[in-house]
């Protein structure tokens, strides 16, 4: 088992996880993180930290595209261990559905 980012960490990118994350496995996009599906160590202490409640185990029903979706972004962007401020837009598009195709960005983050 691992753990992914998904949709609902598109267009507000809170960054609560990474700094609980003992092995550093988040990478940065543009419009959200990723965790490396191959560096996560399965220990879950990620997922109650997310406001948005995008953190979700590979184990759920309709996580396979994220598994990769995580694992392709994960080697192109950098790695993020610092907590910083979320997205401008955060408060209004948490919850929001559909965020993938309006929001996603190849873009990477600044990383850090």
């Amino acid at each position: 088992m691992t753990y992914i980012v998904g949709d609902n960490c598109i267009g507000c990118k809170y960054t609560d996880c990474v700094e609980v994350c003992p092995v550093d496995c988040f990478y940065e996009g543009e419009t959200m993180l990723v965790i490396h599906p191959d560096e996560c160590i399965d220990c879950g202490v990620c997922e109650p930290e997310c406001p948005a409640d995008a953190i979700r185990p590979d184990t759920e029903p309709g996580t396979e595209e994220w598994v990769e979706l995580n694992r392709k972004y994960a080697e192109l962007w950098p790695v993020i261990i610092t907590q910083k401020d979320p997205l401008p837009e955060a408060d209004e598009r948490d919850g929001e559905q559909d965020k993938l195709e309006k929001y996603f960005s190849e873009e990477p983050g600044e990383g850090g």
